[in-house]
C-alpha cells in the first residue's frame, strides 16, 4: 500500500479551520463587521431629538423637596396616554407615534423635566417635545390645588440643526470593532492541530519472518 493510498481523500471541514492562519478569523471580522456597520448607517434614516424643559415651582404651601418629588412623578406621567391624547392634537402625530419617540429625564438636584422627542423630520421632533411639555403643564396646573405646585415651561424645543444618530463612519468603526472581537473569541475556540495530523502513518505491511509464521501456523 503506498502513502497516497494511506492518507485521507479529503481533508475535513475542522482541519481546513485549523490550516488557516490566526489572523485571518480575525481580519475577517473586522472586514465583516465594517462593511455591515457603515451599511446600517447608510441605510438607516438620520433621526433627530429635539427637547423641551418644564419646571416644577413650589407655591406658598410647598417647598423644594416637595418640589422635587413632584418632578419626577411628572417624569413618569409624561409619557401616559391621558397626556399623550392631549398633545397629539398639538403634535399633528398618533398617539402610538408619540410614546415610541417621547422619553423624558429628570434629576435628583432640580426640579426640572427634559421631555425629548426623535423623528426622521427635525420640525417634528420639535413639534412632539413641546407638544407633550405644554399638555404636561396643563395638567400638572390642573391639580395644582392639590399639589400646591405648578409646572412652567422653562425652554422650548428648537429645531435641531444635525442628526443626533450616529453617522456611517461611526457605525462602520463600531461595526468592526465588534467583528473583531468576535474573530478574537472563534480564533480562541478554533479546534487546534494535533500533532498526529502533521505526519503520516505508514501502512503497516507483515514482514517476511511474519508472513512465514503465519503460514507456519496453519
Amino acid at each position: 500500500m503506498t502513502d497516497n493510498q494511506t492518507r485521507h481523500p479529503h481533508t475535513s471541514r475542522p482541519s481546513r479551520l485549523r490550516a488557516l492562519p490566526p489572523w485571518s478569523l480575525v481580519a475577517a471580522g473586522v472586514l465583516a463587521g465594517g462593511l455591515l456597520g457603515g451599511g446600517y448607517g447608510v441605510l438607516k434614516p438620520p433621526e433627530y431629538t429635539a427637547t423641551s424643559y418644564v419646571v416644577v415651582v413650589p407655591t406658598e404651601r410647598a417647598d423644594t423637596a416637595g418640589a422635587l418629588g413632584f418632578a419626577q412623578a411628572y417624569g413618569r406621567v409624561a409619557t401616559q396616554v391621558a397626556v399623550l391624547g392631549d398633545a397629539q392634537v398639538w403634535a399633528g402625530v398618533p398617539v402610538a407615534t408619540l410614546r415610541g419617540s417621547v422619553r423624558t429625564a429628570t434629576s435628583p438636584d432640580a426640579p426640572m423635566v427634559a421631555v425629548s422627542a426623535t423623528s426622521t423630520r427635525p420640525a417634528r421632533a420639535a413639534d412632539m417635545a413641546n407638544a407633550v411639555a405644554r399638555a404636561l403643564t396643563q395638567h400638572a396646573n390642573a391639580a395644582k390645588a392639590d399639589t400646591h405646585v405648578e409646572l412652567v415651561q422653562f425652554s422650548r424645543a428648537a429645531k435641531p440643526a444635525e442628526p443626533a444618530s450616529a453617522p456611517p463612519v461611526v457605525t462602520g468603526l463600531v461595526g468592526a470593532s465588534a467583528g473583531g472581537l468576535l474573530g478574537a473569541l472563534a480564533l480562541l475556540v478554533r479546534p487546534r492541530r494535533r500533532p498526529e495530523e502533521d505526519t503520516v502513518r505508514p501502512a503497516s505491511v507483515p514482514g517476511p519472518a511474519v508472513a512465514a509464521d503465519m503460514h507456519g501456523t496453519r
